[in-house]
């Protein structure tokens, strides 16, 4: 779970690293507020438009599991572990 959250997040951050990037190419300080005051919200959308499309790209293209599940179990003193059957 703290594995999706953290992609998820990395997303999220990922325009903000990106124009952060950008500022230091263009000379500007990445640190001072001028530089982001205006852009800030629109930054802040890109990496909300990114999380967004991953969830639903996720959710459309992850792999469909038909039959059903059989739990983690014992056999002959050995654990067998779960799966779809």
């Amino acid at each position: 779970m703290t594995r999706a959250i953290f992609q998820e997040l990395l997303l999220f951050l990922l325009p903000f690293a990106a124009f952060a990037i950008y500022l230091v190419i263009a000379r500007r300080n990445p640190l001072a507020w001028s530089s982001w005051s205006k852009h800030v919200s629109w930054v802040g959308i890109a990496g909300l438009v990114l999380v967004i499309a991953s969830l639903i790209l996720g959710g459309l293209l992850a792999e469909r599991h038909t039959g059903a599940f059989v739990p983690s179990h014992m056999e002959n003193g050995r654990v067998v572990p779960g799966q779809f059957k």
